[in-house]
């Protein structure tokens, strides 16, 4: 019988005493520094290095940590280690979160786990508080947390630098998106096998069966041939019969909805070259073929660490879309990028949804709401799926589809889609 994670912490918190801060005997091995769930001597460890406020932290933390509890935690063959790896420039206020969970560890491990979970579960309280200092202190009191330990933790500057000392050096391990994972035989961290993303359990699994045999772990299982991604599938990309010009998944398009060819571009509003695109190279493309009802054009977001504004900007365009004005905000935002590109971020872009007859109060508690930024999330961790780069587009038809990374002249860009649509034309009908 399948078990809820709350119980199978319970299990192994109390009955089997698992939990410690600071108890691995191998110095080189990360559970002699931080939380740990399992016995100190289990044979192989796994470090997650997560962020408390990351979408697909969460996924893994509600549906695979409870498998790998009853799997291998239990029976004393895993021991896991959590690693702070907070993403300001997705989740700026993250890193309070953890800096408060690391330093009350130290004094009360099975707290830290305690807190560890609510901070999961309750993402959309606090992802998008200015501070999160009052949400943090009532969830620890509420957990039943001391209040003199709390209060010293949270003006622990001490737990701050060491949370960023963590995602130094899981950056110095290639790390650079969450969750992701090194799992190793103990004593051998520096032979660690990495796991990147939400993977299912099937291949921690793979992983951790082939080092507790002592064996050579096996590669991934190659993904099978050419299917798409399921954003990029015929049914994710429908157009909404309730909600015209929106897809079923809610992203915005333009063009006919029966188009031979889908374009889904993954830009960044403060990007130059993005918006080069949107300036000289779009308004030829939609001319001759968005108009025209030979391609559907679809927007998502891809925001880039480099530039600090662009996360919220497109969730200003996601609350623009809830009031039916996508487009126009897409050109005001890449027009007025000079305007909103600062630290009076979230002032200015409610400003420009006044001036462009939007409901102003409406639009800033849009901005304040969870389920937008959820929204440019999914688009982010799609769109790393292909690129890393902006402007980028997924190009997709009956018979072919593809990817062209990086911005194009208008030509090129031209030149490519008549191809394209030769070849639809061409392609024998089903």
């Amino acid at each position: 019988m399948s078990r809820s994670l709350p119980a199978l912490l319970a299990i192994s918190l109390t009955w089997l005493g698992l939990f410690h801060a600071a108890a691995a005997e191998t110095p080189a091995d990360a559970a002699a520094s931080y939380p740990a769930l399992g016995l100190p001597d289990a044979p192989v460890v796994l470090e997650e290095w997560s962020d408390f406020l990351c979408p697909f932290c969460r996924r893994h933390f509600q549906q695979t940590v409870p498998q790998l509890m009853e799997r291998y935690v239990q029976g004393g063959q895993l021991q896991v280690v959590f690693r702070d790896f907070p993403i300001d420039s997705l989740h700026p206020t993250a890193i309070r979160g953890h800096a408060l969970a690391h330093c009350i560890a130290q004094s009360d491990a099975e707290a830290f786990w305690r807190l560890h979970g609510s901070l999961f579960n309750r993402q959309g309280e606090w992802s998008r508080l200015p501070d999160p200092a009052v949400f943090l202190r009532e969830t620890s009191v509420g957990l039943g947390i001391s209040m003199p330990l709390i209060e010293s933790c949270l003006d622990d500057e001490s737990a701050v630098a060491a949370v960023r000392a963590s995602v130094e050096e899981g950056a110095g391990y290639g790390i650079n998106g969450t969750p992701a994972f090194r799992v190793y035989r103990r004593g051998n961290p520096g032979e660690a096998v990495s796991i990147s993303g939400a993977q299912p359990f099937a291949r921690f699994e793979q992983v951790i069966d082939a080092l507790l045999a002592g064996e050579a772990v096996p590669e991934p299982e190659a993904p099978p041939p050419p299917e798409l991604p399921d954003w990029a599938k015929p049914e994710a990309r429908a157009a909404d019969p309730a909600r015209p010009g929106f897809t079923l998944r809610g992203d915005p398009y333009k063009g006919d909805a029966q188009a031979p060819l889908v374009v889904i571009e993954f830009s960044d509003f403060q990007c130059p070259a993005c918006a080069k695109h949107h300036a000289e190279v779009q308004p030829g493309l939609d001319a001759e073929f968005v108009d025209s009802g030979k391609v559907r054009w679809i927007y998502r977001s891809l925001p880039l660490r480099s530039h600090p504004q662009a996360l919220l900007a497109a969730v200003a365009a996601e609350c623009a879309a809830e009031q039916d004005q996508f487009w126009p905000m897409q050109d005001k935002l890449f027009a007025t990028v000079e305007r909103w590109g600062n630290e009076s971020v979230e002032t200015t872009l409610i400003e420009l949804a006044g001036e462009s007859g939007l409901d102003r109060d409406r639009f800033a508690d849009c901005l304040g709401r969870r389920q937008p930024l959820e929204r440019v999330l999914e688009d982010i961790y799609d769109g790393r799926s292909i690129t890393e780069t902006v402007p980028s587009f997924a190009i997709l038809g009956s018979g072919a589809s593809g990817t062209l990374t990086g911005p194009r002249a208008l030509p090129q860009f031209a030149d490519l889609l008549r191809k394209l649509l030769e070849r639809e034309q061409a392609a024998p009908t089903q």
